[in-house]
């Protein structure tokens, strides 16, 4: 049996009286207090998040941006230094290996972070795909040199800006932009701070040395103690990034899933001359391929009973015509909502759906994602 893994800050969650879940192999924080707590306090204030179970991948060399964009389903090359992308890591028939961020921090040197179940996964194809370009490239998995924390919410930035022991950050406080990054120090060693939120709020991301990640958790705890800023879980994460109609993979994604069934077939530059999954994607685009078969919707619900993932998705006679992947009662909006994947002629605006929970049709209402939009 593999034993199971904790973050450098394992003792600052059993301090604060975390209850742990497993999560990809590692042991992480579920709740400290409240999911419905946490959530709220998230969508009024902040809450700060050990993320650290996540993968990291640096790629350098003179030809790393034209691997990439091999490697990759999106273009990025195009991407300028200071700036990051959401991409897909796709096998050789369109399946999704894993949904990745990338970060342009210099001309030939990209940082990636995946999923923290799909590290070797990750791992391995990028490895591989060095083999299928020209030129200067190396991938090096750093996953265990560091540790990510995120601080999410409508006063994330006055937070994070107020943190002590950050110095010398490269962008100005007030001109940082969403999916982008700024070089820092923390205590004299350097630190990324990446604003690449993922509750629907406003968020940063603090990559900093394993080492060191105590105290800047430490820290981050007192700069938002005067703010509404508590401490969350995965709990809490799961909610948030529901309403914000954010896939999960293992949920919305996976091997089994193309892009496009997914709602990301914008993420896919098709008319690069080569990536790893297009010939896949242009034979279903063509109908020679394999049929898409279903297709991922948004679904509202009145009431408390809320469908949960595994849940079929039915008509009114009783037929199953799809699968909830994620469901929960919106502590936000109030009532019941869901993602799922539904057979696409049941995807249409005004579809009669209903959820079955546990036997009962509740019905439902097909809902344009995201559930809840941030007022800016």
């Amino acid at each position: 049996m593999t034993e199971p893994r904790y973050t450098p800050l394992r003792a600052r969650h059993e301090a604060l009286g975390a209850s742990f879940t497993d999560f990809g192999g590692w042991q992480m924080p579920v709740r400290y207090t409240s999911d419905l707590a946490e959530h709220h306090a998230v969508r009024a204030a902040a809450g700060v998040f050990d993320i650290s179970h996540m993968a990291e991948f640096t790629v350098r060399g003179g030809a790393a941006a034209e691997y990439l964009d091999y490697a990759l389903a999106g273009r990025l090359s195009a991407m300028s230094i200071g700036k990051a992308k959401y991409s897909l890591l796709l096998a050789e028939d369109g399946g999704i290996i894993d949904d990745v961020i990338v970060y342009r921090l210099q001309a030939d040197d990209f940082l990636i972070i995946s999923n923290a179940g799909n590290r070797d996964a990750v791992r391995e194809a990028l490895t591989a795909r060095v083999e299928e370009v020209e030129g200067d490239v190396a991938v090096d998995d750093v996953s265990d040199d560091y540790a990510l924390i995120a601080v999410q919410g409508p006063k994330a930035a006055e937070i994070v800006a107020s943190i002590e022991g950050i110095d010398d950050v490269s962008v100005p406080w007030d001109e940082q932009k969403y999916y982008a990054w700024a070089s820092a120090v923390y205590r004299g060693k350097p630190l990324l701070l990446a604003r690449t939120g993922y509750t629907g709020e406003d968020g940063f991301e603090l990559l900093v040395d394993a080492a060191d990640a105590a105290d800047l958790w430490d820290a981050a705890l007192a700069a938002g103690a005067d703010h509404g800023l508590v401490p969350a879980g995965l709990a809490a994460r799961d909610t948030l990034r529901l309403e914000a109609g954010m896939p999960l993979y293992g949920n919305e994604l996976s091997r089994e899933t193309v892009p496009a069934q997914a709602g990301l077939g914008r993420v896919v530059v098709s008319d690069k001359e080569r990536f790893v999954g297009k010939a896949a994607l242009a034979g279903e685009a063509a109908g020679t391929g394999a049929p898409a078969g279903r297709t991922l919707i948004g679904l509202s619900a009145e009431g408390r009973r809320a469908g949960r993932a595994g849940y079929p998705v039915v008509l009114e006679d009783g037929t199953v015509v799809g699968e909830i992947t994620s469901g929960a009662l919106s502590p936000t909006l109030g009532h019941p909502i869901a993602m799922a994947y539904v057979d696409p002629s049941h995807a249409e605006e005004g579809a009669d759906l209903f959820l079955d929970v546990r036997g009962t049709k509740i019905p439902a209402t097909r809902t344009a994602l995201p559930f809840y939009r941030r007022k800016k």
